[in-house]
């Protein structure tokens, strides 16, 4: 089998069940490669997937490393554009490029150097690796939560992962957006931080889901 046309189906299965979606036509169409339907074909017969009908699946084997290759590309995709300040375009290319060359020691590190990041540059989920769980740290994480920041440091916002969606509106108006310079000055009783002129107070809640790159 073409490992790098199995590994665009196996991702694409997985994006596609995200949304609730398993049609084999749509499959095809996602992929455009005309050797797709002899790929399936062959990916059923390996165990990786299953086809009735109109419906494509993936089976344990296949959904264990679909779940390797969305995790190794959504990773590099933080890595680009948060830590590398790639644009979003090319941060999605070179990650489609190197997803296929990471070892699972090195994803990790990566993992861990960024602080665990639980979603993509898009807000897509990042699967969990060993390394979430344990979280256990072995170098300090170039993007932490805000909490993890120092009283008195500065650090920019690199991502916001809110717990209420209608919360995003809220913190722009406040200045709480990718690329804004905060100074943290408080933990306690609540987070207080200072952006430009501004100082503000914001809950645990909405704390834990700023995340930022000290400067």
């Amino acid at each position: 089998m073409d490992k790098k046309l199995t590994d665009e189906i196996l991702e694409l299965l997985w994006s596609m069940r995200e949304k609730g979606l398993k049609s084999y036509a749509r499959l095809v169409d996602g992929i455009g490669d005309k050797d797709t339907p002899e790929a399936i074909r062959k990916m059923e017969k390996a165990g990786l997937i299953t086809v009735s009908g109109d419906m494509v699946e993936l089976n344990v084997k296949g959904d264990h490393r679909a779940r390797d290759l969305i995790r190794r590309h959504r990773l590099a995709e933080r890595l680009f554009y948060d830590v590398l300040e790639v644009g979003m375009g090319e941060s999605e290319t070179v990650a489609c490029e190197i997803e296929h060359f990471l070892s699972p020691s090195v994803t990790d590190s990566v993992c861990s150097f960024l602080g665990h990041p639980p979603t993509c540059p898009h807000g897509k989920p990042i699967p969990r690796g060993e390394c979430c769980s344990k979280y256990k740290r072995s170098m300090r994480p170039l993007v932490m939560q805000l909490k993890e920041l120092e009283v008195g440091a500065k650090g920019r916002i690199v991502f916001i992962v809110p717990s209420d969606e209608s919360r995003i509106a809220r913190l722009a108006s406040l200045g709480i957006i990718p690329g804004s310079i905060i100074k943290l000055k408080q933990k306690k009783p609540s987070f207080v931080l200072k952006i430009d002129e501004t100082t503000l107070a914001v809950d645990s809640a909405i704390a834990e889901g700023i995340y930022v790159k000290q400067i």
